[in-house]
């Protein structure tokens, strides 16, 4: 529950902010409903219920103002206003914004700094136990990534790369990426610098097969490297396995397994798997099944494609860090958390609490984050493809808290008083889903690639 504290003036401000009318002044001191759960456990329409942050919220459609709740509640919090049951506290928080003096508390922080206060005086501070999900240590892996400054997409790593873990779509496909592969593989010498030297040429077509980006061409018994046009560069993107395990974890079978932090797979026993668990976990998509080895697209780390990246030296080992913060611009929609595998982040009011014992790195709260508040080393990237948002006013507690976080300003009040949603702004991304402390909007989406 929120709790007053000896800093309270009885300003009124808390009172006038709460939208359900659940705090009131006690000898000059803000009082509020305690949480207790017994107005939830008495209702006989069961038109009251609990919501994820510990408060209750009242379904107006069900309750038919029996009183029951009020004469039931020990504090005397709870009362009817014109046929509306008021008193109750869904734990918005609007209390804590609005205290000038910072009197408003969460009963868990005034126990915490109590105990904590207690603790230094004893000298005993470095016994002190920090809620549960709140990271205070930074989370690495190691894996092969690539310094998109430098990369020009000849392909080449991906020519190298033994288990097919490296993705690279090019937009001028057909067009030479001066991988220089040709001619490195050409048993004649007969390429230099991109240019085919007729007379030594054989058409063994070695160069044509191993063209990445099937750039060179046959025309009239003559091989000619088709070139980019002047003043064109080489676009696209380039993906590839992140070594954050989370296949590992999913395998069924034990046919991959981290040996010294590094993927190994059992094509034995890869083959008789019928699920394929791990190509639904795979956060960048590499992951792809494969007839004879049953499974392709992960890093074992040998560093080909390092060594392959001799020229612009784009691709390298690295250590990832991360200290489980984001940027400003975090709106809490809770995508992040809706899709973690390992169920490491939990949702804070323009934040997110990060568990660094779960967390892989595996970048998928990155990757589907529609304001790029979280870091990532990959190119992958999903956006939410809208289908469906719905606002019950039965439920809405008019608290505004949604209306405040929604970063299109898409929700407003209409004639009537009460909120509706514009979709032709809405991106549903569910800030306001996770905001309302009345569970009043419920949404439907989809992710769709755009890398």
């Amino acid at each position: 529950m929120f709790l007053s504290t000896n800093k309270c003036n009885g300003s009124g401000n808390c009172i006038r902010a709460c939208p359900t009318g659940a705090i009131r002044l006690i000898d000059g001191k803000a009082f509020s409903c305690i949480t207790c759960g017994k107005c939830e456990e008495v209702c006989p329409n069961k038109a009251i219920s609990s919501n994820k942050y510990g408060g209750y919220v009242i379904d107006r459609s069900r309750c038919n103002g029996c009183g029951i709740c009020e004469y039931n509640c020990p504090v005397n919090s709870i009362h009817i206003e014109n046929g509306v049951t008021c008193g109750i506290c869904a734990r918005c928080g609007l209390c804590t914004d609005s205290c000038p003096n910072n009197a408003r508390m969460d009963a868990y922080e005034v126990i915490e700094e109590r105990q904590l206060n207690f603790l230094n005086s004893l000298n005993l501070v470095t016994n002190f136990k920090k809620p549960k999900y709140i990271n205070h240590k930074e989370i690495s892996r190691v894996n092969v990534i690539t310094d998109i400054e430098k990369c020009t997409l000849c392909r080449k790593c991906e020519t190298k790369c033994p288990t097919e873990s490296i993705q690279i779509d090019i937009d001028q496909f057909g067009k030479c990426t001066n991988c220089k592969i040709c001619e490195n593989n050409c048993p004649q010498k007969a390429i230099n610098n991109g240019v085919i030297d007729q007379d030594r040429c054989v058409l063994c077509f070695t160069c044509l097969r191993a063209c990445p980006n099937n750039a060179i061409d046959l025309n009239d018994f003559k091989l000619e490297i088709d070139h980019l046009n002047e003043g064109d560069v080489i676009s696209g993107s380039i993906i590839s396995c992140l070594n954050c395990g989370l296949c590992v974890n999913a395998c069924p079978n034990g046919a991959l397994k981290y040996i010294d932090n590094k993927v190994r797979a059992n094509p034995i026993i890869c083959l008789e798997c019928i699920t394929k668990e791990c190509l639904d976990v795979c956060p960048v998509k590499t992951l792809k099944e494969n007839e004879d080895m049953g499974l392709m697209g992960y890093c074992v780390s040998c560093g080909q494609c390092v060594k392959a990246c001799n020229i612009n030296k784009a691709r390298g080992f690295k250590t990832i860090i991360w200290d489980g913060k984001v940027s400003e611009d975090c709106i809490s929609c809770g995508i992040c958390a809706e899709v973690c595998n390992n169920k490491a982040i939990t949702l804070k009011r323009g934040s997110i609490l990060v568990d660094s014992d779960k967390c892989v790195l595996c970048e998928k709260c990155a990757i589907y984050c529609p304001v790029d508040a979280i870091p990532k080393t990959t190119l992958r990237k999903y956006l939410i493809e809208p289908h469906s948002i719905y606002l019950s006013n039965n439920l809405c507690i008019k608290c505004n808290l949604c209306k405040n976080i929604c970063p299109k300003e898409a929700i407003c009040e209409n004639d009537n008083d009460n909120f509706e949603i514009d979709e032709n702004k809405c991106i549903c991304c569910g800030a306001c889903v996770n905001i309302c402390p009345s569970k009043a909007i419920t949404i439907e989406r989809e992710f769709g690639e755009l890398i």
